[in-house]
């Protein structure tokens, strides 16, 4: 399967590369610099500590919400009110909730901290050739104060005093299309000749706050942000969008591509999408293996990471 029709713009090894978004996004980075390219660092430090993940150290960007209120806040065109959330040894950046593991000691660390984080998001944004962003979900936390979208949940990795004005909120087509939009045309005032690649990440929802089947929640989130992704690809000129959703789930696979926790995908379909990606944006002509018998386990979580090897935040939300 190619479902690459025509790329809409090449990818060449002297490109300056970011990739964000959801879990599935790191692989992009994986593949890249697999190919020999070098996926961009704006943000270098201590991989334990989550650099080096991403371009700068956001964590996982999962809607068009935190991806648009990232740019805004890196260049002054939003202060949200709230910038640091307790947790019982120190404090968090409700934006970036689980990039330090153990919290930061003090708010003047946190707040040391994002002065060089966002330094290093208007450098990714105004240096970048190629930016490729993996929308992951719909559904977000805001604060009726502000508007400001937070990745988690209150009180998964730290919470305010007072989390009565941050409520769930689903998003809708017209939302996240307005979002992209929005990103888009302030991504290239900056950045005049930007290439922007969506994609739609695989990985079903773990947990809802809808009240629905995660089932019934996972397609209303699915079909969404397939949509929104669409209408931007048509919209503006040097956007495309990747089917590494539909490579995934096809029924062409048979099921073939996931693990055993029937969420996580297995490194073959992993291969299978960035092989494509690789033919379409890069030139790369390869073939693709023959998909393994996979045996069962009872270690789900174990296999999950043995598989992925990524960071997922959104898990921490499960339960």
């Amino acid at each position: 399967m190619q479902p690459v029709v025509k790329a809409g713009f090449v990818i060449s090894p002297s490109d300056r590369i970011a990739a964000a978004g959801s879990c599935f996004a790191q692989h992009i980075a994986g593949a890249l610099r697999h190919e020999g390219y070098r996926p961009l660092i704006t943000e270098p430090g201590d991989p334990g500590r989550q650099f080096g993940v991403y371009p700068a150290r956001f964590g996982n960007i999962y809607t068009a919400r935190q991806l648009l209120q990232l740019l805004q806040r890196a260049f002054g065109l939003f202060a949200p009110l709230e910038g640091a959330w307790r947790r019982a040894d120190g404090f968090i950046d409700p934006f970036r909730p689980q990039v330090e593991p153990g919290g930061f000691a003090t708010l003047d660390a946190l707040e040391a901290d994002r002065r060089i984080h966002m330094q290093a998001v208007r450098t990714m944004f105004e240096t970048a050739d190629v930016f490729i962003f993996t929308l992951g979900l719909t559904e977000a936390w805001i604060s009726t104060r502000d508007g400001a979208a937070f990745p988690s949940a209150p009180g998964v990795a730290g919470a305010p005093d007072n989390a009565d004005h941050i409520r769930p909120h689903n998003l809708t087509v017209a939302e996240v299309a307005e979002d992209l939009r929005a990103f888009i045309e302030l991504a290239r005032i900056l950045n005049p000749t930007l290439k922007i690649m969506l994609t739609v990440s695989p990985v079903p929802l773990v947990a809802t706050f809808t009240g629905q089947h995660v089932l019934v929640a996972n397609t209303y989130s699915k079909s969404v942000l397939r949509v929104a992704a669409g209408m931007a690809a048509e919209t503006f000129a040097l956007v495309d969008y990747f089917p590494s959703y539909e490579i995934v789930t096809g029924a062409q696979n048979g099921h073939r591509f996931w693990a055993g926790d029937l969420r996580s995908v297995t490194p073959q379909g992993v291969s299978v999408v960035m092989t494509e990606f690789k033919r379409a944006y890069l030139g790369v002509a390869q073939g693709v293996s023959k998909v393994p018998e996979r045996r069962p386990t009872l270690n789900l979580r174990a296999e999950h990471e043995a598989l992925t090897g990524v960071i997922c935040d959104e898990e921490a939300n499960e339960g």
